[in-house]
């Protein structure tokens, strides 16, 4: 059976081992995992040191996502050799809480069995049948864990209460989808997925959370990737990325409350009383404590959808039917020129604008 037509959108599952040698060895694989595969997920999985500080890890790499669940050995007789071992799961959805979950019960598993075997049993019953029995008597069930449910766990609330009306920058930024680098210090890798997985939230119209990579390291290999992507929202832990402006159009430092705009970027993203409008629309609604958190993704959703039918009331018919704006069109409405700029920019990167 093909991930595509299984309950798992689940590409392969690898296992990673620290022996009581201090060596880190790949010592499983289903189907099959790369060579160099296997050398990412073996210097990201945290195993090197013996310590664990971030169980769960989670992002992209060569386009799909992968989730790491690493443990420290609880019941040496079943593996009396092993001091800690990592699950590496790699798939092509967005769903954090789907995959610690089955990573949590594969793990369990693995604990009491000391076999690979029954890693593999679950994992298999979840790909075909959608479940799989846990140790505590119960089942895992991918099918309560929807997709909409992991774009809609965000926390809009607490980063805009944050940055304040400078969050319509990161809004603005991610409307005419630009490069957003955040950074977090090596001791928040958990604040830092949190963080950035939310952002995407903020333009809920376009239901993709592709653009986001949740922990990226400074070497060549992650950052070709980046570099691959025309617009994506990136984060770090590593303190000299301020310095890196080749690689965002804006910067955000949560620790430092830093918003700030790349130079090359200044132009694109200048404000105009319509950015002011909006950022005091989004602080209005984090400061309603009525409102829950799907409710703020909800509401901003609403204001976005308000501004989109605007812009398209302002559209011409093509001969092929399709809807376009020119810029003579919005130069024609005498509009201040940073609101001009910005919603010809909206407007390409809607796809009403003829290439």
């Amino acid at each position: 059976m093909s991930a595509s037509t299984g309950f798992l959108s689940g590409k392969s599952a690898g296992l990673i081992e620290r022996d009581t040698n201090g060596d880190v060895l790949w010592t499983w694989s289903y189907p099959s995992v790369s060579a160099a595969d296997r050398k990412f997920f073996m210097e990201k999985c945290q195993l090197q040191t013996g310590k664990i500080p971030v169980p769960f890890l989670y992002s992209q790499w060569k386009g799909d996502w992968y989730y790491m669940y690493s443990e420290a050995v609880t019941d040496s007789s079943n593996l009396p050799k092993v001091t800690h071992f990592c699950l590496v799961l790699v798939a092509k959805d967005f769903n954090p809480e789907r995959y610690e979950e089955l990573c949590k019960v594969l793990s369990k598993k693995y604990q009491r069995t000391g076999s690979p075997a029954s890693i593999l049993e679950s994992y298999l019953s979840v790909f075909t049948r959608g479940s799989c029995s846990t140790d505590e008597n119960g089942r895992f069930s991918a099918k309560e864990y929807d997709n909409r449910k992991a774009y809609l766990k965000s926390e809009l609330r607490g980063i805009i209460d944050m940055f304040g009306m400078s969050a319509v920058i990161i809004y603005t930024a991610l409307m005419l989808k630009k490069r957003i680098a955040v950074y977090f210090p090596p001791d928040q890798i958990h604040q830092l997925l949190t963080f950035v997985r939310s952002l995407p939230a903020l333009v809920w119209h376009r239901q993709n959370w592709n653009i986001a990579f949740p922990f990226i390291e400074m070497n060549q290999e992650e950052l070709e990737l980046l570099k691959g992507a025309n617009s994506y929202v990136a984060g770090f832990t590593d303190a000299s990325l301020e310095g890196r402006n080749d690689l965002y159009d804006v910067y955000v430092s949560p620790t430092s409350g830093q918003v700030s705009i790349a130079t090359q970027a200044k132009e694109a993203l200048s404000m105009s009383k319509l950015h002011k409008d909006t950022a005091a629309f989004m602080v209005q609604c984090a400061e309603n404590e009525n409102l829950s958190e799907e409710d703020i993704v909800q509401e901003i959703a609403k204001k976005t959808s308000e501004l989109l039918n605007n812009l398209k009331s302002l559209a011409e018919e093509g001969e092929d039917g399709k809807l376009f704006i020119t810029l003579e069109t919005l130069r024609a409405r005498k509009m201040n020129p940073a609101t001009e700029n910005f919603l010809f920019s909206l407007a390409a990167c809607e796809g009403l604008v003829k290439l």
